[in-house]
């Protein structure tokens, strides 16, 4: 199946075969919607980044905005597509898989039996299995974020993979989810400092002593890369996580 393409189109710098036939599915226009609703949002898997930042301009969803809006270059985001940025296996630097989990969102997938939902945690781990026979076809969000933020960290300003990804949101029970990408090979929820964070109300979101948990809390195996080792990959999160807290704060909604 191909939607935008453009994690494809490197497959030969990356010593992987094109194959021999695809089928596109940036055509059909129930895949393309953004449907904006009061308690919930449904993002089509064609929707490319650069149509999502246009049209997700809703408060609680700034993490996943800005993932969209700041992922690869100008280029790549008029075509990269939401469902490929999810479906691409080996790409651990994704910006929307962070930035998703924070938001619980629920993945919607075209099987032989029918529409099946799985929540974005199952849906990453279980990938290889689950795409050998279904398609995404939408990605479910509800509307119970107060604030989110989604800092990364490239090693050059643009065109670049993020070394590290962190991304933080708060829900209407002022509860923090935090979620990490391009740390490891498959973005997961950082459950042990949303468990710290819960059992220390000293923290109350202030920034230096979140950072200060980070530190505590960093269960990560960091992947080496072209790019970064994974000792400098964990190595930054701490700072990433310090960042993130201050942008929640800066929405004023947190009070």
């Amino acid at each position: 199946m191909l939607a935008g393409g453009t994690w494809m189109m490197r497959d030969p710098r990356r010593g992987v075969d094109l194959p021999e036939a695809v089928v596109a599915l940036h055509r059909i226009p129930a895949l393309s919607k953004v449907e904006i609703e009061p308690d919930h949002v449904v993002i089509g898997a064609a929707v490319t980044h650069a149509v999502l930042g246009r049209a997700l301009h809703a408060a609680g969803f700034e993490g996943l905005l800005t993932a969209a809006e700041n992922a690869a270059n100008p280029g790549i985001r008029r075509v990269a597509t939401v469902g490929g940025n999810l479906c691409a296996l080996d790409f651990a630097a994704a910006d929307l898989p962070p930035a998703l989990l924070v938001c619980e969102a629920t993945v919607e997938l075209e099987t032989f039996e029918g529409p099946k939902l799985i929540g974005i945690s199952d849906f990453l781990k279980d990938r290889h299995a689950l795409l050998a026979e279904a398609i995404v076809t939408r990605i479910h969000l509800r509307r119970d974020l107060v604030a989110s933020a989604h800092i990364r960290l490239p090693l050059r300003k643009a065109g670049d993979y993020p070394v590290a990804i962190v991304s933080l949101a708060v829900d209407k029970d002022k509860r923090c989810r935090i979620a990490v990408g391009s740390v490891e090979p498959v973005a997961r929820r950082w459950t042990a400092l949303e468990q710290a964070m819960a059992a220390d109300s000293a923290s109350a979101f202030d920034p230096e002593r979140t950072a200060g948990l980070a530190l505590e809390h960093n269960d990560f195996q960091g992947r080496d890369g072209k790019e970064a080792e994974g000792w400098y990959r964990r190595q930054v999160l701490a700072p990433l996580v310090k960042r993130g807290v201050a942008a929640l704060l800066k929405t004023g909604r947190l009070v």
